[in-house]
């Protein structure tokens, strides 16, 4: 496996491909910045990079998009373990990197030394993504941005064709979800909350009913905070309430919370220790510890943090997943979506158990189809569907 390592300090770009060449990855090359990467990358055509997101002159973003538009590569960013870098994070990730690597503290240094076996497993990870799944959000988006576009000359160009044909155009852009998903996805987000929630918010899935209360838990990990949120802004409102699982640092899972707040028809926030949630309502594990559900009473749901230490990752669907299995007496549903790794797999075989219905996301349309995989292979899933499905098949039928 060949990697390139951008960082504007050259001792953390030494560090890191030391880290990395004594896991058995090859580091090919180096840059100092996003400009110089993109022409190293060019030239050496690793199958992964590592890239760093404050940078001097061309930033991490900027190198992210438009390394996906000239030498398109699996990207790993290295973001800071705070507020302001969970904000970066999440628009490098819709600008096209498949994953992060939080560095602890803030810094490098010591911590990615601390954890070298962690960024070595991530790095191998997103070497091994599907590009173009971790892509297709910001490939819509600019789809439907240049079908705008396109709109908005013509109407400029043709004042004959009136309002009729500008409300069309813009009807059709609205609902054009780039895949054969139907309303499922007619009014997603393409995954950018800031862009997009807006029009997801005001145009979201009508409310269905569902014979609930429906208790709903989802689990993910890489290529899953795109993914998540493009389940949640094409689920229906109705009579459910959603815990979700996604492999994330403390720091980053509020503001995960608000752009999937901001991105749907439910009211989502962070789990807090006791938390209640009902009916059209979400929770977002919070990183740092586990989210099991301890109690549910008339339609509502009661959480407890676990900061058990036993598990391989934290939070763990597998403890959310053995605990609604435990504890929910009424509708359930598991879904596990893209992710690395084998968390979950316990977790939906108890749900399936316990009578639940269970549902992975297609190998088709993951970004890496590990967890999905895992799940199926212990045989308690029930149904298998493609990203765009998933949202309509949760509320397809009660567990």
């Amino acid at each position: 496996m060949r990697a390139v390592v951008v960082d504007d300090s050259p001792f953390m770009r030494g560090l890191i491909a030391d880290l990395l060449t004594d896991g058995g990855v090859s580091v090919v090359g180096e840059a100092g910045d996003g400009a110089e990467a993109l022409s190293v990358v060019a030239e050496t055509r690793p199958d992964v990079v590592t890239m760093d997101v404050e940078m001097p002159g061309m930033g991490g973003l900027e190198a992210v998009e438009r390394l996906m538009d000239e030498t398109p590569t699996p990207v790993l960013m290295l973001s800071a373990h705070t507020a302001e870098g969970a904000s970066v994070t999440f628009e490098a990730l819709e600008r096209g990197a498949v994953d992060f690597f939080s560095k602890p503290g803030g810094e490098v240094s010591t911590g990615v030394s601390r954890e070298s076996d962690r960024l070595v497993e991530a790095v191998k990870s997103v070497a091994g993504a599907d590009l173009a799944a971790a892509t297709r959000d910001r490939r819509e988006r600019e789809r439907r941005d240049g079908s705008a576009a396109r709109s908005a000359s013509t109407d400029a160009s043709s004042p004959s064709v009136g309002a009729g044909s500008a409300t069309g155009a813009g009807s059709a852009t609205a609902t054009e979800p780039g895949s054969a998903a139907g309303s499922t996805t007619a009014t997603g987000p393409g995954s950018t909350a800031g862009s997009a929630a807006g029009s997801t918010t005001a145009t979201g899935p009508s409310e269905v009913a569902v014979d609930g209360p429906l208790t709903v838990v989802i689990a993910a990990s890489t290529g899953g905070p795109n993914a998540v949120e493009r389940v949640m802004a094409a689920l229906p409102m109705a009579d459910c309430r959603v815990v979700i699982v996604q492999h994330m640092p403390e720091a980053f899972t509020p503001r995960f919370a608000e752009r999937l707040d901001a991105a749907s028809a439910y009211d989502v926030r962070e789990a807090s220790d006791g938390a209640r949630i009902g009916a059209g309502e979400a929770l977002v594990a919070s990183g740092g510890s586990h989210t099991r559900i301890d109690s549910y009473r008339a339609g509502r749901l009661r959480v407890k943090l676990d900061e058990d230490d036993s598990q391989s990752v934290t939070p763990a669907a597998d403890v959310t997943m053995r605990s609604a299995a435990e504890v929910v007496d009424g509708p359930l549903v598991g879904v596990v979506l893209t992710g690395m790794g084998s968390d979950a797999a316990e977790g939906i075989r108890a749900m399936a158990d316990a009578g639940a219905r269970t549902l992975a996301q297609s190998e088709d349309t993951c970004v890496i189809y590990g967890m999905p995989k895992r799940a199926v292979e212990t045989g308690g899933v029930d149904e298998v569907r493609d990203l765009d499905d998933v949202a309509g098949a949760i509320l397809g039928g009660e567990a």
